[in-house]
C-alpha cells in the first residue's frame, strides 16, 4: 500500500513532445491555490445546510474517537490489581466494555452520517461546474475548436471533474478531522499531563508536516511530467484512432507501435524517479514517527514509574499517538492529491474563463423571422490580419430564391456560410436576415432559421433515427420517416436489418457518401428552416450519386431562401443568380445562361469542367 505517495496512473500512449502537441501547450494559470479554492466555494455555498451537518458529524466522529483512548484508560486502570478486585470485574469492566463498543460504532456512524449528508454537495458541486464548462465550450467560437486538441481537453475535464471530489473528500474527510483531532489530542495531554507531552507533540507534528510537504512539493514535478505525458498522449491516441483507416492505409501499425513504445519508455523512467522520491519519503516519515513514539512513550513510562501516572495513562498516551499518526501516514498522498486536485481544477476553471469571441450583444433579441431575405452588405473578413479572405463581398439573397457561389478552392466561398452562420463576426460591413444585422439578435435564433448540408456530413456514433431526428430534438418517428422520405433515404433505411435502429457508427463510418448525404438532408428537411445553405454538398459524390441527389436538394430548397456553395458548375445551372468569387471579391454575377454569354471567367470554368467531364476512350 502506497502510505505517502500515490497510485501510478496508467501509462500514456504514444507522444512525440510530451510539453507541446502541434504547437499548442497545456493550458496553465498564474491562480493560487486559494484563488481556486475561492473560485469553487460558491458552488458548495449553495449546500451551505449540509456542509454545516457534515461538519457537526465529523466533529461527533472525532470526540467519539478521542473518547476511546480515555476510555481503554479507564478500563486498564480499573483491571489494576485491587482488594475489591472480584465486585470490580462483574460490574465495571462490562459497562466499559459497552460504553468502548459504543463509541467505536458512534465514530463509524456519525462518519457515515457526514458522508450521506455531504455526498450531495459534492456531486452537486461536480454536476454544475461540469455543465457549466461543457455549455461555455459550446458557446465558444469555432476559431477555438478548430484549434484544440480534443483528447487532452476530454482529460482536463475528466481530471476536473475527478478534482472536485478529490478535493472536497481529501480536505473535509482527512484534513479537517486531522486538525479537530490533534486539537481534542494536545487539549487532553496539556490538562491532564505535563505541558511536555504537548510540546514533544507539537513539535514532533511540525517537523514530520514540514519534512512532508516539503519533500511532496519537490515530488510534485514528477506527477506533472507524468500527467502532461498522459494529457498529450490521451489528444494523440484520440488522433490516432480516429484516424485508424489511415494508419491501414500507409501500413503503418508498426511506426504506431515504436512511437507508443518510446512514450512507454519515457513514462517508466518518470516512474522510476517517482518511487526512489516516494520511498524516500515514507522512510524518513517513519523515522520521525519511530522518534516521537519513543519519546512519548520514555516520558509516559517515566512518570508511571515515578507514580505520576496510571498504567492507564500509559494506554492512553500510546493510543492516543496510533490514532494521530495514522492519518499523518497519508499526509503525502494527501497534500499531493490536494495539490493535484487544485492544479487539475484550475485547469478546468481556465476552459471556463476562455472568452467568448462570439458573444450575444447586450439586450439583444430574437430574430424576428417576418422574412427571410439575406443580404451580404460591403462585407470584409480575415482569419488573420495579414491574410484576408473576404474584400468589400455585396450580394443578396431574395426570400424563397437561390443564390449560388462558385470559385476555386481557397476563395472565400465557405467562409460566407461560417459567418452567416455567424461563426465569426465579420470586420467590416454587415450580414442582416430580414433587415436585422445578425449581429444584434441572439446567436440562437439566427442558427434556428438556417439549416446546412455541408460537404463532410459527421454523424453521431448513434442509430439512423437518432440522427435524422437531431434536425429538430423531439421529432415522433413519423416525421422522421416523412422527413427520410422526402430524402428518399426511408427506402434503404427499411431495407436494413435493424432499421431505423441501425447504427451509423463513429463519425458515420458505416454509411456510404451518398448515404450520409441524404441522411443530412432529411435532417435539414425535419428542421425546416426559412434559410438552406447547401456547402459543396455534392463534391465528394461521384456522379451518379451527384445527379441521383440532386432532386432532394431541389426539394430541401423549394420555397426557401438558399445559398448554393459549389466547385461543381452542373450543380448551380437553375439558381437565381450565381456569384463567381475569386481571391475573396466577386469578379462575375448573374444567371448560368448570361454568363455563359459573357466568356468570362464563368464561362471558362464551365469550358473546362465539361472537357474534365468528357471520358477518354482508350
Amino acid at each position: 500500500m502506497r502510505r505517502s505517495g500515490e497510485a501510478l496512473p496508467p501509462p500514456p500512449i504514444a507522444v512525440s513532445d510530451p510539453s507541446n502537441v502541434a504547437g499548442h501547450p497545456p493550458a496553465r494559470s498564474d491562480r493560487s491555490d486559494w484563488a481556486t479554492l475561492r473560485r469553487l466555494f460558491p458552488y458548495l455555498w449553495e449546500y451551505k445546510w449540509r456542509v454545516m451537518a457534515a461538519l457537526t458529524f465529523m466533529i461527533g466522529a472525532k470526540v467519539a474517537n478521542v473518547g476511546v483512548p480515555v476510555l481503554l484508560k479507564n478500563l486498564v486502570d480499573t483491571m489494576t490489581p485491587k482488594p475489591d478486585m472480584a465486585q470490580a470485574l462483574l460490574i465495571v469492566p462490562i459497562s466499559l466494555l459497552l460504553a468502548y463498543g459504543l463509541l467505536r460504532f458512534s465514530t463509524s456512524l456519525f462518519g457515515e452520517l457526514r458522508e450521506l449528508v455531504f455526498a450531495k454537495a459534492t456531486e452537486g458541486a461536480a454536476r454544475r461546474i461540469s455543465l457549466e464548462v461543457f455549455r461555455h465550450l459550446h458557446a465558444l467560437s469555432l476559431r477555438f475548436h478548430l484549434e484544440r486538441q480534443t483528447g487532452g481537453m476530454t482529460r482536463d475535464i475528466e481530471r476536473g471533474t475527478r478534482g472536485v471530489h478529490s478535493l472536497i473528500s481529501m480536505s473535509l474527510y482527512s484534513i479537517v478531522p486531522t486538525i479537530i483531532e490533534l486539537v481534542l489530542v494536545l487539549s487532553i495531554l496539556g490538562i491532564k499531563f505535563d505541558s511536555l507531552f504537548v510540546w514533544i507533540t507539537g513539535v514532533a507534528l511540525l517537523i514530520y508536516i514540514s519534512f512532508t510537504v516539503t519533500v511532496t512539493e519537490w515530488r510534485t514535478q514528477f506527477r506533472k511530467q507524468m500527467n502532461e505525458l498522459d494529457s498529450v498522449a490521451q489528444s494523440r491516441a484520440v488522433d490516432s484512432l480516429l484516424n485508424y483507416e489511415t494508419v491501414k492505409y500507409f501500413n503503418n501499425e508498426e511506426f504506431e507501435a515504436k512511437r507508443y513504445d518510446a512514450s512507454l519508455d519515457r513514462y517508466r523512467k518518470a516512474a522510476i524517479k517517482s518511487q526512489r522520491t516516494l520511498s524516500m519519503l515514507n522512510t524518513g516519515q517513519q523515522m520521525l514517527i519511530a522518534v516521537s513514539l519513543v519519546l512519548m512513550l520514555w516520558r509516559a513510562t517515566s512518570g508511571v514509574v515515578e507514580g505520576r501516572m496510571t498504567l492507564g495513562d500509559l494506554v492512553m498516551v500510546n493510543a492516543f499517538m496510533i490514532q494521530l499518526y495514522i492519518p499523518l501516514n497519508f499526509l503525502g498522498v494527501i497534500y499531493r492529491e490536494i495539490k493535484q486536485s487544485l492544479t487539475d481544477l484550475d485547469k478546468m476553471f481556465v476552459l471556463m474563463e476562455k472568452d467568448r469571441e462570439i458573444q450575444d450583444s447586450p439586450g439583444s433579441r430574437a430574430l424576428s423571422g417576418r422574412q427571410a431575405t439575406v443580404r451580404f452588405e460591403d462585407v470584409s473578413f480575415a482569419y488573420e490580419p495579414e491574410r484576408p479572405i473576404l474584400k468589400h463581398v455585396s450580394f443578396e439573397i431574395p426570400a424563397g430564391k437561390t443564390v449560388a457561389v462558385v470559385g476555386p478552392s481557397g476563395s472565400g466561398k465557405s467562409t460566407l456560410a461560417r459567418l452567416l452562420y455567424r461563426f465569426y463576426d465579420v470586420q467590416q460591413g454587415r450580414i442582416t436576415i430580414g433587415g436585422e444585422d445578425i449581429r444584434e439578435v441572439t446567436q440562437s435564433s439566427v442558427r434556428q432559421a438556417i439549416g446546412i448540408v455541408p460537404q463532410d456530413t459527421v454523424l453521431f456514433n448513434d442509430s439512423v433515427e437518432y440522427n435524422i431526428a437531431y434536425g429538430r430534438p423531439g421529432s415522433t418517428r413519423e416525421e422522421v420517416e416523412a422527413a427520410a422520405k422526402a430524402a428518399r433515404i426511408h427506402d434503404f433505411i427499411v431495407a436494413t436489418p435493424k432499421g431505423y435502429d441501425t447504427p451509423v457508427g463513429e463519425r458515420g463510418l458505416k454509411l456510404s457518401g451518398g448515404e450520409k448525404q441524404r441522411v443530412a438532408i432529411a435532417r435539414t428537411l425535419l428542421k425546416n428552416p426559412p434559410i438552406v445553405i447547401f456547402d459543396e454538398a455534392t463534391s465528394a459524390l461521384d456522379s451518379a450519386n451527384e445527379r441521383a441527389i440532386q432532386s432532394e436538394l431541389k426539394s430541401a430548397a423549394q420555397n426557401k431562401t438558399t445559398l448554393v456553395i459549389a466547385h461543381r458548375l452542373s450543380t448551380v445551372v437553375d439558381a437565381h443568380e450565381i456569384l463567381v468569387l475569386e481571391s475573396g471579391v466577386i469578379v462575375e454575377r448573374g444567371t448560368h445562361a448570361d454568363l455563359l454569354e459573357r466568356k468570362g471567367k464563368y464561362a471558362q470554368m464551365w469550358t473546362l469542367q465539361k472537357i474534365e467531364a468528357t471520358p477518354v476512350v482508350l
